[in-house]
């Protein structure tokens, strides 16, 4: 058996071996995994001699691990396990002249395995595990404790695989796991303890002068156990004696020293272990932290190497984290009222003295080094926020804080701007600085005064340095400057400081406004860094308030913004474009005077050249900003449309210079489409793609030119005939292109995208050619989502032009709901097509619903339509009833429709709905028979809702609002029909259903709103069920 298992094992991991013999013996070895007995062959396996290859081996200890794992074993066999491997082990790492020590894999298996047998046994069956394994770190017949390095490793590897398994803090225990991984720490402690703590010294001792690598996984070992064992094991005269000078050890080389780094380590472990305040800065205390931190701070790997190659960024990281856990340590002391006064006069005092160290490393020029410590100056900052008036000792910090926190916003020296290689690095240091800016702003919170006039002393220099240096300044300097002006606004203006509503600083106002009158009047925005020309204009559009009571520096901005929309740089140009339009829709009515300057100068800009992009081409960006291809630059050139589009259409501006404006962009539009449209039509990728562009542009521009967005509820006037009649024909321009190109999808949703911009610039004029639009929008080629989103914008129509609409939605209403009904009937074929299936059903019943709300109700009833009026009811009313997750709001609005249909057409109210209701008239529908219809129809589908099993109103909240807008409908058919419902719930549908309803029809007759009925229905569904 054992030559067959070694056999497969071997074929299995062979990779040469044949496929079907591979899958033989993986199928063996995992029926082996399952017999009771396969453990202990792998055993023999395992611990034969000679060895079998390390690949059985491995897998030998994998079958045993498992066995062991599921707690498959029972007693004895555990006990044999046991026994073999402690025989093994003894054999192979006692230091005997046979002894042959396994390869680190097979070492870290063979641990693994020793680890699950001692959380099985340690508490009964092998409570000598730790003294059988410590004797093996001492040779045999040796006077000197701990000589057998390779027991020594075995041992360590063993005490780190045990806190692994039972105490290692970042993976989480569940009950039984948990009691009994504390039953064992606590086993531990009670055993054998002392022994391992004496057994680290005496590792250390024997080692620390030759054998590096023992020496750091023991203090690797140690660092683990710590959180969890008697401080005092740790913190003696012995240890410490053999720690401080691995601490402080040099490595002649300078270069790096991972046992250095591992003291260092344990160490921040010691101090992060829990524990009272008072102990906690006695311990710092008693462990000389401090000169420790500035020793290793001066010492050659990080003051004499720092700026060169051989800095040691390693040790610079283990330093951060030991003064980030000591301050964080401080800090939690010092916020404690309960501690006594010693106490917290030495915390304050271990505050000082390890601030210039925080701040040291927060300075560190890279960038992980500095994050380490920002959770600890964070903490400190927070706890100064806290402090009403702050004593001397504290303020005099912040000054401190904040210039290390400012010179740390700065570029590198290293740092090249705008190199591609180096995108990941500044998008890392941008994300440094959106936590150091929160810092900045902490700063602020404890001491406005200082964070004021800090930033104003900083921005004025770097200015005054630019009027000396100009061009040969540090572009670096100049960005931190602009940098701070862009955040300083936060105080300077209502609603955007450092609490919600907050009130703008008078003096911080005062200030900015004087550092914008600098910046404006310097010539920054000739400088000839790209980042800094950047950082201009986005000031700019940050500030427009600043702009309107200064408006004798906007024609200096905006001829600045002309020039630099036509950079050489990609990066300033596309995002200049973008900047632009902010900065002139933000001061619309202040450039009105200028727009034909302005557009002239800009108009080399506005030809289309579309680029058809290859499938493999990089689509894998980080950001808009460092996209180059022709798609997104083409997407930047669309805000120069809109642009236009705003300078021509202010309020100064004459209505036929803002038409004349319009057609100086428009016609060269339309002369290009014309060339391209034929060879658009013959399947041209370029050609189509230039279209879609130029559709795109046309929509951009009458955005600029709206005063309003179709999104916004509120009535606005109709827009000026002249503005009317040019964007008129750039709808039929459009209409032509989609006339002839709609199988194509994107062509229809770069129309329909234009067509809802269109709407504020063409008012009524856009009603004559809806049924164009529904033509070649709602094309056989439409996908449901299309269909959706052209139902949106018709919603808008709708209620953009209710009193003038009627003529023409009675004329397209039938073949739009021939498109709609399509759409609706289609199969489904996967998720996404039941997402737009349910996104169609929702906009679908939303287009009916606000036909109704508008008073337009009489259209879908008209001769023109009411061919289509059943299988309109019918599609609302199978809507209604579906119960699917993703259709709960669609048959709300269903009910909705049919309560307001019932409302419209079911005629006056017959009843009066009171405590005492009496007896009803006759009906009266305004459509002859509806009432009967009402009942029939709606009524039914209200109870089919109601039994439906997925329907579930007392526990799932779209539910209950379904049951609202049932309830109503059942209100209204009541109030419509009278008697005649009354009697047909009492021998229809009660019998049907199997109730009284003597209950029911007592709450619908006498209930003064909807929720009693709801809640009456409710408890009856919920008792059903």
């Amino acid at each position: 058996m054992d030559a067959q298992i070694e056999s497969a094992i071997e074929i299995a991991w062979n990779p040469s071996s044949e496929q079907s013999l591979k899958t033989q013996a993986f199928e063996f070895l995992n029926q082996l995994r399952s017999d009771p007995q396969g453990w202990q062959i792998c055993t023999n396996l395992f611990t034969r001699d000679p060895k079998p290859s390390d690949i059985v081996r491995l897998v030998s200890l994998e079958i045993i691990n498992n066995a062991v794992h599921s707690e498959s074993l029972d007693g004895p066999s555990l006990i044999y396990l046991r026994d073999s491997l402690l025989d093994y082990a003894r054999r192979m790492y006692g230091g005997s002249a046979q002894s042959q020590p396994d390869p680190a894999h097979l070492q870290n298996k063979l641990t693994q395995t020793l680890t699950y047998l001692f959380v099985s046994l340690y508490k009964e069956g092998w409570e000598s595990f730790i003294d059988d394994f410590l004797a093996l770190t001492t040779l045999p017949n040796s006077s000197t404790l701990r000589d057998n390095a390779p027991g020594v490793v075995l041992y360590l590897r063993l005490l780190g695989s045990i806190h692994d398994e039972i105490a290692d803090l970042m993976l989480t225990r569940q009950g039984n796991e948990a009691k009994r991984n504390n039953d064992l720490k606590d086993l531990i402690r009670e055993r054998d303890m002392r022994k391992i703590a004496g057994s680290w010294q005496d590792i250390i001792a024997k080692h620390g002068a030759h054998n590096d690598s023992v020496v750091e996984m023991t203090l690797r070992v140690l660092s683990k156990w710590v959180s969890w064992i008697d401080i005092s094991l740790v913190i003696n005269e012995g240890m410490l004696n053999l720690l401080l000078p691995l601490v402080g050890r040099a490595n002649p080389t300078g270069g790096e020293d991972k046992v250095r780094d591992a003291a260092v380590d344990t160490f921040t472990e010691i101090v992060a272990k829990k524990m009272k305040p008072g102990d906690k800065t006695e311990l710092i205390l008693i462990l000389r932290l401090r000169e420790i931190v500035s020793q290793l701070l001066d010492s050659p790997p990080l003051n004499n190497f720092k700026g060169t190659a051989r800095y040691d960024t390693d040790l610079a990281e283990a330093v951060a984290k030991l003064v980030n856990t000591i301050m964080t340590d401080i800090v939690r002391v010092l916020e404690d009222n309960k501690v006594e006064n010693d106490t917290r006069a030495k915390a304050e005092q271990l505050l000082q003295d390890f601030l210039p160290s925080l701040l040291r490393l927060f300075s560190d020029e890279y960038d992980e080094i500095c994050s380490t410590v920002i959770p600890s100056l964070t903490d400190i900052l927070t706890f100064l926020r806290k402090i009403e008036n702050l004593p001397s000792a504290y303020s005099d910090m912040l000054p401190l804080i904040l210039n290390a926190i400012v010179s740390k916003m700065r570029y590198d020296e290293t740092t090249s701007w705008g190199n591609e290689d180096e995108q990941t690095d500044e998008a890392e240091f941008q994300e440094l600085r959106k936590r150091l800016q929160i810092l900045q702003k902490s700063v602020a919170a404890v001491d406005q005064s200082l964070y004021i006039d800090f930033l104003s002393n900083l921005v004025a220099g770097m200015f005054s340095n630019l009027e000396q240096q100009g061009s040969q300044m540090d572009w670096r300097d100049l960005d931190l400057a602009l940098y701070e002006i862009y955040l300083f606004g936060e105080l300077a203006l209502p609603n955007a400081g450092l609490t919600q509503k907050s009130q703008p600083n008078a003096v911080a106002a005062e200030r900015l406004a004087a550092m914008m009158s600098k910046m404006v009047e310097s010539g920054i925005a000739n400088f000839p860094h790209p980042a800094i020309l950047l950082q201009y204009m986005e000031i700019c559009v940050r500030f427009p308030a600043f702009f309107e009571t200064h408006q004798h520096y906007i024609p200096q901005v905006l001829e600045n913004f002309v020039r630099l929309v036509h950079h050489n740089h990609v990066r300033v140009r596309t995002r200049s474009w973008y900047l632009f339009l902010r900065f002139v829709k933000q001061l619309r009515g202040q450039v009105g005077n200028v727009a034909r300057t302005v557009i002239e100068s800009i108009s080399d800009l506005l030809p289309i050249k579309a680029e058809v992009t290859s499938n493999d081409a990089d689509d894998d960006m980080s950001s808009d900003e460092s996209d180059h291809s022709a798609d997104a630059v083409f997407n930047s050139q669309l805000y120069l449309f809109e642009a236009v589009g705003c300078i021509s259409s202010t309020m100064a501006t004459p209505e036929a210079d803002q038409a004349l404006y319009a057609r100086s962009v428009v016609e060269p539009l339309f002369s290009d489409m014309s060339v391209h449209l034929p060879q658009a039509k013959s399947g041209d990728a370029q050609a189509i793609l230039q279209i879609h562009h130029i559709v795109m542009a046309l929509g951009t521009l009458a955005i600029g030119f709206a005063d309003w967005s179709a999104n916004q509820t509120n009535r606005r006037p109709p827009p000026p005939k002249p503005i009317s009649d040019e964007f008129s024909r750039a709808a039929e321009a459009i209409l032509i292109a989609l006339n002839e190109l709609n199988t194509n999808g994107e062509i229809r949703a770069a129309c329909r995208s234009a067509f809802s911009r269109l709407l504020g610039v063409l008012g009524a004029a856009v009603l004559p050619q809806l049924p164009q639009w529904i033509e070649g929008l709602l094309s056989r080629s439409s996908s449901k989502d299309e269909m959706a989103m052209f139902l949106r914008l018709l919603e808008q129509v709708v209620y953009n032009f209710k009193g003038e609409i009627y003529s023409i939605l009675d004329l397209l209403l039938t073949p739009l709901l021939e498109r709609v009904f399509g759409g609706l009937s289609e199969p489904i074929s996967g998720t996404d097509d039941e997402i737009q299936l349910q996104e169609l059903r929702r906009e679908y019943v939303s287009f009916v619903q606000v036909i109704l709300v508008n008073d337009l109700g009489g259209v879908l009833v008209s001769a023109a339509n009411q061919g289509a009026f059943e299988s309109l009811v019918s599609s609302i009313i199978t809507i209604s009833k579906t119960m699917s997750h993703g259709n709960l709001v669609a048959s709300r609005i269903g009910f909705n429709c049919l309560t307001r249909m019932a409302s419209q057409w079911g005629g006056p109210d017959i009843v009066t709905i009171s405590e005492n209701p009496g007896a009803s008239r006759a009906p009266a529908p305004a459509i002859p028979g509806f009432d009967q219809f009402m009942i029939d129809r709606f009524h039914t589908a209200c109870w089919e809702v109601m039994q439906d099993a997925n329907f579930k109103p007392f526990n799932d909240a779209q539910a209950k609002q379904i049951m609202n807008e049932i309830s109503g409908l059942q209100q209204t058919i009541y109030a419509k029909t009278g008697d005649a419902f009354i009697q047909h719930m009492q021998t229809v549908t009660f019998p049907q259903i199997g109730i009284d309803g003597t209950a029911y029809l007592r709450v619908l007759t006498t209930a003064a709103d909807r929720k009693p009925i709801s809640a009456y229905i409710q408890q009856l569904l919920k008792s059903r069920r």
